[in-house]
């Protein structure tokens, strides 16, 4: 008879797509995933638009990339992975908006967009759990992008249970308000609200350029989790503790360099300190790490 596991292990996939060419960065995913065993991990995360690539100019160039939810690549690919590995799996990926939302946003500000920067999940049968749009646009979204409306919260069996889901910019905050010292911190404060249990990032986050000669941008990484500030600091009388990881990826595009460094963290509210980094990546990795939050 088996034990019910009381914490998750979660597989966070980090490596260095090529700008538009999906069907390679599926097979580099694939090869990267091969070597997890099935039921061995609870949630396999991969970053922000991963097999479509990142940086794109404006909505013409994107528009090729694309992608339905539920029949898109990157759903058949998390739907496949989910089956295989009988576990969860969350990725990002740039969704189609139907022409009719394009041309209420259209309407109602003045704004050609023509998807979002999204995510989606799948569960341990290959079945649709559901997606997520990113609320606080980067740069790089807002010429093709329409936001999301806010954070989403997924309640899943046990280890998992109150899964928060995040995308890259939603740890800053949301225009046209403004970072002081006591924040707003957003994305913390809705995990806090939602008694949040495990939060995911899926992120597409620029390295800092500080220290290049470093392994990891640990620059970046210290900044992830001054972020998620309430998560650690404010004393609560439930010292609520919620399990970090952010999924990065790493390489170029069109000028561009991203941090990689993955990063997975235990926050617990009243510890004064900034969590505990459990496991990362380097910024060159790419590869498969497994946290297991029960050690």
């Amino acid at each position: 008879m088996s034990i019910a596991r009381v914490l998750p292990r979660i597989g966070v996939v980090q490596f260095q797509p090529r700008l538009g060419q999906v069907s390679a960065n599926i097979a580099k995913a694939r090869e990267l995933c091969r070597g997890i065993p099935p039921k061995s991990v609870d949630l396999v995360c991969l970053p922000e638009m991963i097999f479509s690539g990142y940086v794109f100019n404006n909505a013409a160039a994107i528009s090729p990339y694309l992608e339905d939810p539920r029949t898109g690549p990157t759903s058949m690919f998390c739907a496949e992975l989910a089956h295989r590995l009988k576990c969860y799996v969350v990725a990002g990926y740039p969704e189609r908006l139907e022409l009719s939302e394009v041309e209420q946003y259209l309407a109602d500000t003045g704004e050609h967009v023509v998807g979002a920067n999204s995510a989606i999940m799948y569960g341990p049968e290959g079945e649709w759990v559901g997606g997520y749009r990113k609320t606080n646009l980067f740069f790089l979204d807002k010429p093709w992008a329409k936001p999301g409306t806010g954070f989403a919260s997924f309640s899943l069996p046990p280890p998992l249970r109150n899964l928060t889901l995040a995308i890259c910019m939603d740890l800053n905050v949301h225009p046209p308000r403004r970072w002081a010292a006591d924040g707003p911190y957003e994305v913390a404060d809705f995990c806090l609200a939602q008694k949040t249990n495990v939060l995911i990032l899926l992120n597409s986050w620029l390295d800092s350029g500080e220290q290049s000669e470093e392994q990891f941008d640990l620059f970046t990484v210290n900044y992830w989790a001054d972020r998620l500030r309430p998560l650690w600091l404010e004393s609560s009388p439930s010292s609520q503790e919620t399990l970090v990881v952010i999924c990065n990826r790493g390489g170029d595009e069109n000028g561009q360099t991203f941090a990689g460094s993955s990063a997975a963290f235990r926050m617990r509210q009243g510890e004064g300190k900034k969590g505990i980094l459990c496991a990362a990546l380097a910024r060159e990795d790419e590869d498969v790490m497994v946290w297991d939050s029960s050690l």
